[in-house]
């Protein structure tokens, strides 16, 4: 599912609002989940995951196009661990 998609359907099950107002809605879900992981935080959904960043490491890698060597600086990156009634759903 895209974002679009998600917004026509939180619009069809809730003909109060406007398309408009959901793609407003759905855009402040998405930037404080990014704002308070940016800020090292945690996001737990109950049921559903829980959003998270690891850190990884400074590494040398290689150009895939010359086989020349490149650092790679350290880096934090998003985590999502799913939640124990979504595992469930999914092997079901």
């Amino acid at each position: 599912m895209i974002r679009s998609e998600l917004v026509q359907l939180l619009v069809q099950e809730n003909p109060g609002l406007s398309v408009r107002e959901v793609e407003k809605i759905v855009s402040i879900f998405f930037d404080e989940i990014v704002a308070r992981l940016s800020e090292d935080g945690r996001v737990e959904l109950r049921g559903f995951g829980a959003f998270s960043t690891r850190a990884r490491d400074a590494r040398v890698g290689r150009n895939p196009r010359t086989g020349e060597s490149v650092e790679v600086d350290a880096k934090r990156v998003p985590y999502f661990k799913p939640g124990k009634e979504m595992r469930i759903r999914l092997n079901m």
